[in-house]
């Protein structure tokens, strides 16, 4: 049953709903040397109540030029491209992207972590090894790694390997990771030998469930950001970054009977369930054709869905088989999680090609109201190379201690921030892992920001060159702002 625009008319009051920002992270500085590398502190431990207010205070330059964090906040490095190693021998696969933890066996952490890495194996010094039995495509070069850390122990191996461009991803409520390929590339493009685009489903306990990967089709083929499962009623909610046009949201409701568990998705039948793309509209009832359009925090649009016409996008790009009067477009449409009986939605920024720029805004779907709700809205920032203002927000995640931690993703410094629910931003850590030179820097965007089941711990990945990173020190639930 569609939402009406005059039910949502009728229904809506365009209250500020505030900013779901909040974090609650810190960090240090490990040599880069081994797996389990040796914990360095910017300062004495401090407690708790060493940081009043919103958020932790001033970042501290880290010497080891990796993480700069808070005073009493500490990291530890997990893994890193090219120096640590996986079980079979290999170096770390490269380009770190989104990431979840899982519980583990003997108390153990388990995380996997995509590897966002495009086209030919030939074009990427550390691809995923292509592992027997666990290779969709064996020309393409991405992947994910499933990575256990107990104590100081840590040990890292292949979850699935000859995929694309594996980007954000998503937990599911059954603990399994849904890897996303963000491309098109059809066989014999780019070098492939198989049709991507698709999301592909790992286990990071049972190794043997990974045997002969095999793509959901019925989620659609495009390029894949981030997915998240409504674990009540069944719906997955999926993110398209895409432009030229810009890409959708999309839903996808399982057919008829059907039971989530593990293993389940990939028994579907190619065009099981429906596959739609969203359609928001204003309070007024007028049609909102871009996400762009909201300019004020507190933004409430009602949300219908439409049939996506051909799914595995055979002739056509899933996004480009609308008319723009039918659906609603976003410019980079990225992260998502699944907290507070909803989905956050990040799109990372508008420009030329949005109706109104910004540097970033996170939405809130509510599935029961059938609504969005901007949550937070970063302008443009006008000298990114500054360290200060944000831009560019990509991975979240909700934090136990309140709202959300969110990974930039833009020009320039990059950070993990986080921001009240009254809209106050506030730094968590900056990446201070110089790629460039000193007259050129250039920082990597972070990525895979999740916390550990316990909630003690902040897992991040720095992308390039690939390094993931335990975080820990004196959490706090974030005053309002």
């Amino acid at each position: 049953m569609s939402l009406t625009r005059r039910d949502f008319a009728r229904s809506s009051a365009l209250t500020g709903a505030g900013v779901a920002l909040a974090g609650s992270v810190g960090a240090l500085a490990t040599a880069p040397n081994a797996l389990a590398s040796t914990e360095t502190g910017s300062d004495a431990e401090e407690p708790a109540d060493a940081h009043p207010g919103v958020g932790y205070g001033a970042l501290i330059p880290d010497p080891n030029g990796i993480l700069a964090l808070p005073a009493g906040f500490s990291y530890r490095i997990i893994t890193y491209s090219g120096r640590t190693k996986l079980e079979s021998g290999e170096f770390t696969p490269s380009n770190h992207d989104g990431t979840s933890t899982f519980c583990g066996p003997r108390g153990a952490t388990l995380l996997v972590n995509n590897h966002e890495l495009k086209g030919p194996r030939a074009n990427w010094k550390y691809p995923v090894p292509l592992t027997e039995g666990l290779v969709y495509d064996p020309a393409a070069s991405g992947g994910c790694t499933v990575v256990e850390v107990r104590g100081d122990h840590v040990a890292e191996w292949v979850g699935i390997a000859g995929t694309s461009t594996n980007c954000a991803g998503g937990n599911t409520p059954w603990g399994t990771w849904l890897t996303c390929e963000e491309t098109e590339d059809k066989a014999d493009q780019n070098g492939m030998t198989k049709d991507h685009g698709h999301v592909f489903e790992v286990d990071p306990e049972d190794r043997r469930a990974n045997r002969d990967p095999k793509p959901v089709k019925a989620l659609g083929r495009y390029a894949h950001e981030a997915v998240v499962v409504d674990p009540r009623r069944g719906h997955l909610y999926l993110t398209e970054d895409a432009s030229g046009p810009n890409g959708l949201l999309y839903r996808w409701t399982p057919p008829e009977g059907f039971r989530h568990g593990r293993g389940k998705l990939r028994t579907l039948a190619d065009d099981a369930g429906r596959l739609q793309a969203f359609k928001c509209f204003d309070s007024g009832g007028k049609f909102v054709d871009d996400l762009s359009r909201a300019t004020r925090i507190g933004t409430v649009y009602g949300v219908d869905w439409v049939d996506v016409p051909d799914r595995d996008a055979r002739t056509t790009s899933t996004r480009k088989q609308f008319t723009d009067g039918q659906i609603t477009r976003a410019r980079k449409l990225e992260g998502m999680w699944w907290g507070d009986g909803g989905a956050y939605i990040v799109s990372s920024y508008a420009r030329a090609e949005s109706p109104v720029q910004h540097d970033g805004q996170v939405w809130f779907y509510d599935p029961k109201r059938r609504t969005l709700t901007l949550k937070v809205l970063l302008g443009v920032n006008p000298d990114p190379a500054e360290d200060g203002a944000f831009d560019g927000p990509d991975n979240i995640t909700v934090s136990p201690y309140g709202g959300l931690v969110i990974a930039e993703d833009g020009e320039g410094v990059q950070h993990l921030f986080g921001a009240t629910d009254g809209g106050r931003t506030y730094p968590i850590a900056r990446n201070e892992l110089n790629n460039g030179t000193a007259d050129k820097p250039e920082y990597s965007e972070f990525t895979g920001v999740t916390f550990s089941p316990d909630g003690r711990t902040l897992f991040a990945n720095i992308q390039e060159p690939g390094i993931m990173l335990a975080i820990t020190g004196p959490w706090k639930r974030q005053q309002r702002g």
